[in-house]
This record gives C-alpha cells, structure tokens and sequence, in this order.
C-alpha cells in the first residue's frame, strides 16, 4: 500500500488469504500465510466473534490491501461505482482493475502492484504514447501500456518481463512480451477478476 512501512505479510495474515503483495515470495514456501495461517499479534490464534459488521469491514479491507488504496481513495471508487449503470460491486473491482499499476501487474509486467505503483511512478511506462506517472490512472479499452523506450534496459522491468513467461495473464489483456507491451482488450467481466473478495458485502458496508 501506499507508505506502507510495516512488513506486508502481516497484512495477508491479517486477513487470512494470500493477497500477493511480495510477488515470487508469495508463491514459495517463504509465504507468511504458509507457516502461519492466523492473524499476527497476542490474540492471534483466539477466537473471534465475527459480527456482520466484522464480516463486512473484512472483506473491504481486502479488497483495499489487494490494491493498494488508501480508504478516502477507496470511498471515491465505491462512490463512482454506485453512480454508475450495472450492479455496483462489480463496477468498484472493474475501477479498481482499470488502475494502471493494476494493469501492468496483471499484464505481467511487473511482480506485484507496489513494484508496479513504483515503475509508474518513476516514469517507466506510457499509454497510448504518452507518458504516465499516476498509478490511479484509468486504463479504458483499446488503450496500449507499454515501457518507454529509454526504460527497457531497467533491471528490474527486464526481470519482471522474464517473470511473466510462466503466468498466467487474464483474458481481457494481450502481452507483447518482446515489445514490453499490454494491449487492454476489453473491460473485465466480474468472472475474470479473480479476487478473493465478496464485494457485495463491501456495498452493504457502505449503504448503512
């Protein structure tokens, strides 16, 4: 997340389900959640009494850790889904998906979302032509994320490039790995969004 100094994994523990915020550590025996799967702290391994508004405030706070927004951030993106046509918790993660980090990481582009927000922001990667420095930055369809041309000798993009030949890149994006480029296909249907998130229960969180 952004500023996030504590160690991430304590989050992932936290809400009890991998949210791949480490990116090749998360899928190796190292993970956190792996060798203990309960909550961090005293009272960790105690039982807790989920209430509906627990279960609820759970689940926005995935879905906020996934994708690395602060809530005032988060709130703005409930807002504009519930003013939108469709069903409002479907259109919140289709905002959330169209954030270019989110777009760079799931086109295999970068290991995680915070090393993605962190290539964006160094001035990395560019849509349509145009240089990008925004991480919140709406990716809509037909749109191309590509790294800049003096950027594709960066280490680490390089790497992260490599990293992607052995995943698996969502259907509503096109990889051009030899030209470091994401082609946005289409707006993601809510069955191609593969968050462990019920995001109706976000909704009723935010209608009380």
């Amino acid at each position: 997340m952004p500023n996030q100094t504590n160690p991430v994994c304590r989050l992932c523990r936290r809400e009890r389900v991998k949210l791949f915020l480490k990116g090749t550590r998360c899928e190796s025996p190292k993970c956190a959640i792996e060798r203990r799967p309960y909550p961090p702290g005293e009272h960790g391994r105690g039982r807790i009494k989920e209430s509906e508004y627990l279960v609820q405030l759970r689940e926005k706070q995935r879905a906020r850790r996934i994708y690395g927004v602060r809530e005032k951030q988060f709130r703005l993106y409930y807002q504009k889904a519930s003013k939108a046509k469709g069903v409002t918790g479907a259109r919140l993660l289709q905002l959330l998906e169209s954030r270019l980090d989110n777009v760079i990481y799931r086109g295999g582009l970068a290991m995680s979302r915070a090393q993605a927000r962190q290539f964006v922001t160094h001035g990395h990667f560019q849509v349509d032509g145009q240089k990008v420095d925004r991480p919140s930055f709406q990716v809509k369809p037909g749109s191309k994320v590509e790294v800049r041309q003096r950027s594709r000798s960066v280490d680490r993009i390089v790497e992260a490039a490599a990293y992607a030949a052995g995943r698996t890149i969502p259907e509503w994006l096109n990889l051009e790995a030899g030209e470091l480029r994401i082609s946005v296909l289409s707006v993601p249907a809510r069955e191609m969004i593969d968050v462990p998130v019920q995001e109706q229960m976000i909704v009723e969180l935010y209608s009380k």
